[in-house]
């Protein structure tokens, strides 16, 4: 089995797993379904792990894991979030010069 499908399966399996603790996040899940066909599971693990990947719930699992983040990626995570302040930040202010300007 797929390390990915193994590690996936052990946060979403069990009364503790993923979706309980972070159901809000769901709303309306209705998880995901792969078709096994003539035996080929090593297909159908590469089937879901491109669905898992393009509805999220990747990104959910890396980040519910408690484990160390290496110094580097500290930094990048940093940067990125810094940048998206920014960005957030330039946006505001040019919504706020607009807003001004039609106002008087």
């Amino acid at each position: 089995m797929n390390s990915a499908a193994r590690h996936s399966w052990t946060h979403f399996a069990g009364p503790g797993g993923v979706l309980s603790s972070v159901g809000w996040a769901f709303q309306q899940w209705r998880g995901i379904r792969v078709k096994v066909r003539d035996n080929n599971l090593e297909q159908a693990l590469v089937v879901m792990q491109r669905k898992m990947q393009s509805s999220g719930i990747e990104r959910m699992i890396k980040r519910e894991q408690i484990h160390h983040i290496k110094n580097s990626e500290k930094r990048v995570l940093a940067r990125k979030n810094l940048e998206r302040k920014i960005q957030s930040q330039d946006l505001a202010r040019k919504l706020k010069s607009i807003l001004i300007k039609k106002v008087r």
